[in-house]
């Protein structure tokens, strides 16, 4: 019997079991000091004056902008001697909304009209509802992009919702395209009213930086589909690399409308060196490029000054689920925000991971293969690849979500967290109804309450 073999065994054993403890107590660390953070900004909205009734400042909110403009509305009203208190929508119920006699609320639209999932349970089961509202004076500020056909949807379905159940309105509704600045300044000078002062801090988005197109590679040469590009993207000469965490966006202004930026999935880490994009090339009917994707993936030379600034997208990063198993479902580009994750989750040796991701051809849409081949052969990462176009009958992701029920019902119930990064419609609402016929509607609002269902789809 070898027993230095032995030894070497227990030896490694060992280890793996102090990393893992090492680990679990970094995340209740990180998470313990997310809670204090929070709770002292929280704090910091209630001022001393007493008898002051206190305003609810509500957020419904996908990628951010909501949110941020919600605290950005609460500290408004702190700094006016006004107490606010902050909260998603997915944390309020009717009794909340019944004893609130002021509220501002910052709703975000999702798809076409469709909430962002911090607010899916409140539509399904507040607003479902008939209450008695006529103690509630509000405002709504909804956001949205107009090139959509219901523009600012939830934002109008949520006023119509409060008026129907007798809420006063405290000012007309007031919609945002694309964080216009004409109409976030009409918010604020609403504010200045209830606030019963004009003396308010101004609101600065943060500044764009230039960049550098430092690589870009076409991945999918003789694809039925649109030409996918890898971008790859990095500071000036000079200038330091920005911190961000796996699941943030870009926002880049193309040359040829400064005015409306548009948002990427980072498909990197910081410990890469360069923010890396996975980019489809956008054609129209007419044959002219998309306006930041023709730009990115043809127009701009390399070395050419890129304009972005990074996006925090809260609702997507692993935050406490970072030491939790994880299901990773994405199509096409989608890829992109879960290659972040896997990133993350490897370069920390976090290895229950599970990707499902779909495309046309295997052998033109197999994006970074070599990569999780890689992946899998360190026993990182499991993959299932589903392209659709390989055989008689199209098969998605969804398809294959559904053939392995049972093993998603057993990774769930070992606590595992499920991402999805791709598209809105045809995937994502696909995806969600199959693990609705797995885990049952209230499995699906359990993950999300809990934030183990989290989505970036587009």
């Amino acid at each position: 019997m070898n027993f230095d073999n032995i030894n070497n065994r227990y030896l490694a054993a060992a280890f793996c079991i102090v990393l893992y403890l090492m680990l679990c107590g970094w995340v209740v660390w990180r998470e313990w000091k997310k809670r204090r953070l929070a709770a002292k900004a929280a704090a910091a909205l209630t001022p001393a004056m007493a008898g002051t009734s206190s305003w609810l400042v509500a957020y419904a909110s996908q990628t951010g902008n909501a949110e941020q403009l919600a605290w950005q509305t609460a500290r408004t009203l702190h700094t006016a001697g006004i107490p606010a208190r902050i909260s998603p929508l997915s944390q309020l119920n009717a009794d909340d909304l019944q004893q609130c006699e002021r509220a501002l609320f910052i709703t975000s639209t999702y798809g076409e009209g469709d909430p962002p999932d911090n607010a899916t349970l409140f539509a399904r089961k507040v607003m479902s509802t008939s209450l008695n509202l006529s103690q509630l004076h509000y405002g709504v500020l909804a956001l949205g992009d107009r090139e959509y056909r219901n523009f600012c949807g939830f934002g109008r379905n949520l006023d119509a919702w409060l008026q129907a159940q007798g809420g006063q309105s405290l000012f007309p509704r007031i919609d945002v395209s694309n964080s216009d600045a004409a109409a976030l300044e009409q918010w604020r000078h609403q504010l200045s009213h209830v606030a019963g002062t004009d003396d308010l801090p101004d609101w600065q988005a943060p500044a764009y930086e230039h960049w550098r197109l430092a690589a870009r590679q076409h991945l999918n040469p003789g694809s039925a589909g649109n030409p996918v590009f890898h971008i790859e993207l990095e500071p000036q000469p000079g200038k330091p690399l920005p911190a961000w965490q796996a699941g943030d966006l870009v926002q880049i202004l193309a040359p040829a409308d400064r005015e409306r930026p548009r948002e990427y999935s980072i498909a990197s880490i910081p410990g890469d060196g360069r923010i890396h994009l996975l980019v489809r090339q956008e054609r129209h009917e007419d044959g002219t490029l998309g306006v930041a994707s023709g730009w990115l993936s043809a127009q701009a030379e390399l070395n050419a000054q890129i304009e972005l600034r990074i996006h925090p997208h809260q609702n997507f990063r692993l935050e406490g689920n970072a030491g939790r198993p994880l299901i990773l479902i994405g199509n096409g580009t989608g890829l992109a925000g879960l290659r972040a994750h896997l990133k993350a989750r490897i370069e920390q040796q976090v290895s229950r991971n599970w990707l499902i991701f779909g495309e046309r051809n295997a052998a033109h849409d197999a994006y970074y293969q070599d990569e999780l081949a890689a992946w899998q052969a360190q026993g990182m990462l499991r993959v299932d690849r589903v392209f659709s176009r390989d055989q008689p009958e199209r098969r998605y992701v969804q398809d294959q979500l559904r053939d392995a029920a049972n093993t998603v019902l057993e990774w769930i119930n070992n606590d595992a967290a499920i991402y999805v990064c791709g598209s809105l419609e045809g995937m994502a609402s696909s995806v969600e109804a199959t693990l609705v016929d797995i885990i049952g509607t209230e499995g699906v609002e359990r993950l999300i309450e809990a934030g183990r269902y989290r989505r970036d789809v587009y």
